[in-house]
């Protein structure tokens, strides 16, 4: 059944059919090829909605869309100003920082992508950067969420492969923070060629301690997260609603800018982002379990047990076929269709599995600024009005240290200490 769900899948992806319902696609049409029962495709789709871990997608997405229904994204912008505004190249410097700190609240690089750079692309474009420019730093820079806690990928990759959600988000900061410091040289060297200007916010430290204080509840979400999570305190799910209350006390409380209209925005857009999120899920749990019937995993692992002598031969190979699908499939979905087989191969190889996690969200966040899929790639660009071609091209420093920061995670087990 395996062979034919996989053309299918494959021919349905390449006609444009969304990602979820190929799945379900291809198993439908190798169950029935096989003359098996399609009423096993409901019982396959129910089962991975049961998952108490689960839970915790919806409630940190929705205290990420809580906290940023208010002021805390101008807050967030004028320190980012304060501390780099001054530099050459200044509001692209902005949007790196932006970034880090955004991400520890949102997760989610669609979202970082979308709020920045409606934040800042249009003053970018005011000050002289190039259309292209501000969309290939707006998109490269939004990925860096996806590695700072608390992030929706490594979540996703926490309940396929059953490594400790805690391990991954911890280990996730020290890549993070490597990757965003890469792209702000490559905005520092880009900004000195073409002269960009620098963007400081006035006020000096008094502007800074007042923008500090308002915006520092809001930066210590995701240090509550993690000091929750690491100290046992709760699990991941009883530590999302902590979040989400967490969320209401300090926009309803101490922003005091969290209205009727903000909270039910904040609900459809999780609900829209979480069903969009479970139904790939669902999806993805038929075609593993054809798979894992079949014994897929295995007989991949050991094929390159017997193919590939080294260790660090897997990883490339590894690496090389997460960044190719990365280009073609949506972050979320790739790490639901990859994981399984890809845990399997390492631990017949030896290779960690929270390593493993981060090299995978790392490669696939690649995937969401390279064409043709390209999610923040292209919210950037529409934002900008840039062309494809031109904003690819502006983005080639930010591949360089995208893949050199995946090049260290890969070979360096010590940058992914937990």
């Amino acid at each position: 059944m395996t062979m034919p769900m996989i053309w299918i899948f494959m021919i349905l992806l390449a006609c444009a059919v969304p990602i979820g319902h190929a799945m379900l696609g291809g198993v439908a049409a190798a169950l029935w090829l096989d003359g098996k029962p399609l009423a096993v495709i409901v019982q396959r789709l129910y089962s991975p909605t049961q998952s108490f871990p689960m839970l915790a997608i919806p409630f940190f997405i929705l205290a990420g869309n809580l906290m940023m229904s208010g002021r805390f994204g101008i807050y967030l912008v004028n320190i980012a100003r304060l501390i780099v505004g001054n530099m050459k190249g200044g509001m692209g410097q902005v949007s790196i920082i932006g970034s880090v700190m955004f991400g520890g609240v949102s997760g989610s690089a669609v979202a970082d992508a979308t709020a920045i750079g409606n934040a800042l692309i249009p003053v970018q474009k005011q000050q002289g950067y190039p259309r292209a420019m501000a969309a290939a730093i707006n998109s490269a820079s939004s990925t860096v969420s996806v590695l700072i806690p608390p992030s929706i990928p490594l979540m996703l990759f926490g309940l396929v492969s059953n490594v400790s959600i805690v391990n991954l988000f911890v280990a996730g900061i020290l890549p993070g923070l490597l990757l965003g410091l890469g792209m702000f040289a490559s905005v520092w060297i880009v900004a000195h060629r073409r002269n960009l200007p620098r963007s400081p916010l006035e006020g000096g430290f008094y502007a800074f301690r007042s923008q500090l204080v308002a915006a520092v509840p809001a930066l210590l979400m995701p240090v509550f997260v993690i000091g929750t999570l690491r100290f046992g305190v709760a699990t991941p799910t009883e530590v999302s609603v902590m979040a989400v209350a967490y969320a209401l006390i300090v926009s309803g409380i101490l922003y005091r800018d969290l209205t009727m209209t903000g909270i039910w925005k904040a609900l459809v857009d999780t609900a829209t982002m979480t069903g969009a999120v479970m139904f790939i899920i669902m999806a993805s749990s038929t075609l593993q379990w054809i798979m894992t019937a079949e014994r897929v995993p295995q007989e991949l692992a050991q094929w390159v047990a017997a193919t590939f002598a080294e260790q660090w031969m897997v990883i490339l190979a590894m690496n090389i076929v997460m960044l190719i699908v990365g280009a073609f499939i949506d972050l979320p979905a790739a790490v639901l269709l990859l994981g399984p087989l890809f845990v399997t191969i390492a631990n017949s190889m030896g290779i960690d599995l929270v390593q493993l996690g981060l090299m995978m969200v790392v490669n696939l966040a690649i995937g969401l600024y390279t064409p043709p899929v390209g999610t923040t790639l292209f919210i950037s660009m529409s934002i900008a009005r840039s062309g494809l071609l031109e904003t690819v091209k502006a983005l080639l420093p930010f591949y360089a240290v995208a893949i050199g920061v995946l090049l260290l995670i890969s070979y360096v087990p010590f940058l992914t200490i937990y």
